[in-house]
Order: C-alpha cells, then sequence, then structure tokens
C-alpha cells in the first residue's frame, strides 16, 4: 500500500460502493452491502462484509447527511443487505498490509464515525438501531456498539464477537472493549470471556451478558426491527416538517504545496515538515457551516494523505466582531439546523483535539480568534500572540488581539467533557471566573499573557525568530515522542469513555501493532487465514 494515491473525502449517495441509504421516514436504513472489489486500494478483497478506509468514508457521509438533510429522520437502522452475515470487520489483509500510519489513521476516523453516530443520538434526537441479521465479529460488532439498541436475529447461528485478542493478537481497534464494560455495562469477568472466544456469543447468553438487547427470531426480524425503530423515532424532537440542508460537494482547489477552499487554505512546506492553515471569516449567514465542513474534509485529508507534515500552525484572519456576531446568532436560535452546525463545530474541534500533530496557534494583528474561533488557539500544543505591529507594516496601528465569550465555556466541550479553558486551567476555579469577567471584550497581548490565555508575546522585533526557533525545535523531536506526550497533555481530568478509547488507541496502536507478536514475519496479523498458527514471544513485558 505504500504507492497509493491520494485519498478523498468526497462522497454523495449517488456514489456509495458499499452501503444502500433507504428513507421511510420517520425511519432510515442503512444497510451495508460491501463490494467485494471495491477496496481503496490493490491487496485485498472486502469479503464478507469486511470494510477498510473506503467502506467507513460512506458511512460518515451517511451519519452527516441524515442529520443535515433529513430533519424528519428520527431513528436509523444500521443493518446488512447480505444473508447471514451482518459485518466481518476491519479487513485483516488490509490491515497486515498496511504501513502502520495508515492502520493508525484508519482506527482513528473510524472512532471518530462512531463517536458521531453516538452524538447523533445524544445530542440530535437521530438514534441508530443495529439489526444484527448475521454473524457480527470485530469492527462489526463496534458498529452496533455504536448504536443506541441492538438487535440479534435468533437462528441458532448468528453470534457477535470481538476476536482479536485470540485470532490477531491485537485489540478491538475502535472501541470494543471500552464500550462494552462502561456503556454495555458488561460484568468485566464476563467481559474477559467473550473478548478471548473466537466464536463468540450468540442467544439468550447474548441477551444476559447485555451484549444485545433483545433476541429475535428471523421469520420476525424485520417486523419487529420496523417497530422498535418507530418506538425510538417517536422519541425525537426532529421538526418532522421542516426542510434539510443539502450538503453540496465542497469547493477545493489544490496544487503540490496548496490546498485552498473559499474559507480555509492550507501551505505545505514539505521541506520543513510545516503546514500553514489559514481560517477565515465571512459575513455571509452560512459561514461557520461552509467553514466547518472544509476545515473537517482538510483535517482528513492532511492526516491521511500528509503523514511527514508534524506540525501545524494555525491561523485566522478577518474581523471578531463578524465572528460574535455569528455566534450570538446561532446561541439564541433554537431551531434544529443550529444545534447541528454548533454540534458539528464541536466534533471538528474534537477531531482537532486527537489528531497526532503538533499544533501551533499564531495570533497575529488582522487575527479573529474571537469567541468560537478561539476555540483553534485553546486546542493547540501552544499559542503565540505577536505584541507589535503587523510584521509586513511597522507604522501600522493595528494591533493583535483575542475575545473570550460564553462559547469557551462550556458549549464546545471536548472528549473529557470540559471546555479547553477547563481544560487548560483544570482545577483552577478562580482563575475560571476572572475568565468569565473578561468576556465580550478585546484583549491585547500583554493582558493575553497575565491571563494565562498565550504562551508568548513576542514583539514584532523577535516574532520572526521565536517562531522559526519553535518550528524548527518540534521539526527535530522524535514524531512518535511527540504523539505520545501531546495525546497525554490535550486531556487533563476526568477519564469519559471517549478518552479511554482514543487514549488506548495511542497507547496500544503504538505498541501492539508494531510489535512481533502482532506484525511480526510469524505474528498472528500475518499468519491469520494462511492455516500456520502464529509464534508468540511469552514474555510479559
Amino acid at each position: 500500500m505504500e504507492g497509493m494515491t491520494m485519498v478523498s473525502f468526497d462522497r454523495d449517495p449517488t456514489t456509495y460502493r458499499h452501503w444502500r441509504l433507504r428513507l421511510e421516514p420517520p425511519v432510515a436504513w442503512l444497510e451495508l452491502d460491501v463490494d467485494e472489489n471495491g477496496g481503496l486500494v490493490e491487496g485485498y478483497e472486502l469479503k464478507l462484509n469486511s470494510y477498510d478506509l473506503g467502506v467507513d468514508i460512506e458511512l460518515y457521509d451517511a451519519v452527516q447527511r441524515l442529520r443535515f438533510e433529513h430533519p424528519e429522520i428520527g431513528a436509523v437502522v444500521i443493518t446488512s443487505a447480505k444473508d447471514k452475515v451482518f459485518c466481518a470487520g476491519a479487513n485483516i489483509r488490509m490491515l497486515a498490509g498496511s504501513p502502520h500510519e495508515w492502520k493508525v489513521n484508519f482506527c482513528k476516523f473510524t472512532n471518530e464515525t462512531r463517536n458521531g453516530i453516538e452524538d447523533a443520538t445524544e445530542n440530535s434526537g437521530q438514534v441508530y438501531l443495529a439489526a444484527v441479521n448475521g454473524s457480527c465479529a470485530g469492527g462489526g460488532y463496534e458498529i452496533a456498539l455504536a448504536c443506541e439498541k441492538i438487535l440479534l436475529v435468533d437462528d441458532n447461528s448468528s453470534t457477535v464477537a470481538l476476536p482479536e485478542v485470540p485470532l490477531l493478537g491485537v485489540l478491538p481497534g475502535t472501541g470494543g472493549l471500552t464500550r462494552v464494560t462502561d456503556k454495555r455495562r458488561v460484568r468485566k469477568d464476563r467481559a474477559d470471556v467473550f473478548a478471548t472466544r473466537p466464536d463468540g456469543v450468540k442467544g439468550r447468553t447474548a441477551v444476559d451478558w447485555r451484549l444485545v438487547d433483545e433476541l429475535v427470531p428471523r421469520q420476525e426480524f424485520r417486523d419487529v426491527v420496523t417497530k422498535r425503530a418507530r418506538e425510538l423515532a417517536a422519541r425525537t424532537h426532529r421538526p418532522a416538517d421542516a426542510e434539510g440542508i443539502e450538503l453540496t460537494p465542497l469547493e477545493r482547489t489544490e496544487t503540490e504545496d496548496e490546498i485552498r477552499y473559499p474559507n480555509v487554505t492550507a501551505k505545505l512546506d514539505r521541506a520543513g515538515g510545516v503546514v500553514t492553515i489559514t481560517v477565515r471569516a465571512a459575513e455571509n449567514e452560512g459561514w461557520l457551516l461552509a467553514m466547518t465542513r472544509e476545515l473537517d474534509d482538510l483535517i482528513l485529508r492532511l492526516r491521511t494523505n500528509e503523514p511527514t507534515l508534524g506540525t501545524w500552525l494555525l491561523r485566522t484572519e478577518g474581523d471578531p466582531d463578524v465572528v460574535l456576531a455569528h455566534e450570538r446568532r446561532l446561541l439564541a436560535a433554537s431551531d434544529w439546523l443550529s444545534n447541528e452546525i454548533l454540534h458539528f463545530y464541536k466534533r471538528t474541534l474534537k477531531r482537532l483535539d486527537v489528531t497526532s500533530r503538533s499544533l501551533i496557534a499564531l495570533i497575529e494583528p488582522g487575527s479573529c480568534f474571537a469567541g468560537l474561533l478561539l476555540e483553534l488557539a485553546l486546542a493547540c500544543d501552544r499559542q503565540y500572540m505577536l505584541d507589535g505591529p503587523p510584521i509586513d507594516d511597522e507604522d501600522s496601528p493595528e494591533r493583535a488581539s483575542i475575545t473570550v465569550s460564553e462559547a469557551n465555556f462550556g458549549v464546545f466541550p471536548m472528549g473529557n467533557g470540559l471546555s479547553r479553558l477547563e481544560s487548560r486551567f483544570y482545577g483552577e476555579s478562580d482563575h475560571l471566573d476572572w475568565l468569565k469577567r473578561e468576556r465580550d471584550h478585546p484583549i491585547g497581548a500583554p493582558e493575553a499573557v497575565e491571563l494565562g490565555l498565550v504562551t508568548d508575546a513576542p514583539d514584532d522585533l523577535d516574532w520572526e525568530d521565536e517562531i522559526r526557533i519553535v518550528v524548527e525545535g518540534r521539526a527535530a523531536l522524535s514524531p512518535d515522542a511527540l504523539t505520545a506526550m501531546e495525546a497525554n497533555h490535550r486531556f487533563v481530568g476526568p477519564e469519559t469513555i471517549e478518552t479511554k478509547i482514543f487514549g488506548r488507541l495511542t497507547a496500544w496502536q503504538n505498541w501492539i501493532f508494531t510489535r512481533p507478536n502482532a506484525a511480526g514475519p510469524e505474528g498472528a496479523l500475518r499468519r491469520y487465514g494462511t492455516g500456520q498458527k502464529p509464534t508468540f514471544d511469552r514474555k510479559r513485558v
């Protein structure tokens, strides 16, 4: 897979190869029907509804479209279009043949999509139900675990299983173990038995162990699933008579060293390993949704296609008052679309939080790091603010400022359930109270330093040298060590299902996936399906 082409995340239902989307308001049906020959790259067949990144990109697109384009949908059924197989999980040949960074990004994106399903259930009134109509293993069961309810067909053969430990020498990579214990509340000894049984669990035992919610005979399965979905849809607060908003194709131009959208631009410095991302504010009413879609797409493209560009510099351009006006309008609204836009921006910020890149905010004259855009700076590992005139105009009276607003106090929580300010000043309630008193007015560089909102504020004489030294210093460090360090620092305080999933993902994938027991020539991933047993180094380390 080393010579693969660049990955695009552009999809719409007319281009799906692996999913069928059918609308029967208030219920939508998402049926998995994987094209065996439709892998994103060559070298494997997607048998038994197994999936790769291309399958998950379509699922992500469908989840997004259902939220924005179909307010009339209150419940979504995820099921299989194939007989007696729900989903066999991530394709093993794809995993075994992929470079390490591909595996990590694949599992990270998959996790984010599962979290998006749960977010739709919790915050959009669009409840997901898994109709498991056949064998369901690994990542297939993890799709089901992301749903609010799981119905399993009772045919004396269909099982749910997490066979990664006994068969592959790795762990369920999309939150399986965490959701089994923390979400499904499966007793830990039963979870231990379940995760070490390659054949899984079926029937009444699956219900008794809370692995599924209900067992349904095959001849009644469709009718019961429809009934349960309609019951879930009846609980929704979504407006059945509202008109959705179409997610039209993104405007994007790409060159060797730039990716440009109407509201977001990325300049790629391959020699320095740096991307400079600039977000521009605009007055048009649909700006936040358009900008969020562009930023989301850019993050995904850079993470997947540009793994050697390890430092991202985040900038903004525009009028802070315009940003704050957008924010006030959305926060004051009570309609379903405003709610969706705010939650989409929240999820995109979360995607930035878990991105394995060094994030540095550059706050300069002409920036608009205010309110909801200040969240971009707060998501960064460091923030530098220019204390002086613009670099290219020393006679200008313009100076950099930031503005704290209501949006910075919990509107866009991180995966740990805290705001980025709460995470920055963890346990310092007095400091947070101080910041609340400083809301809604421009804060210059000296005050930003005093308030602890920036890392440093070099003057215009030192600015370029200081930033150069910071960037070059970052590039001199081990990318692996930086990834681990950043993942530790960004999420303080309480553990949640989400932080556990991403924290453990960082740990196990950067260890287990590179160990010979899994990835070596005699490891379980390599020998799966060959008839040869893996050879394990039995030392516990």
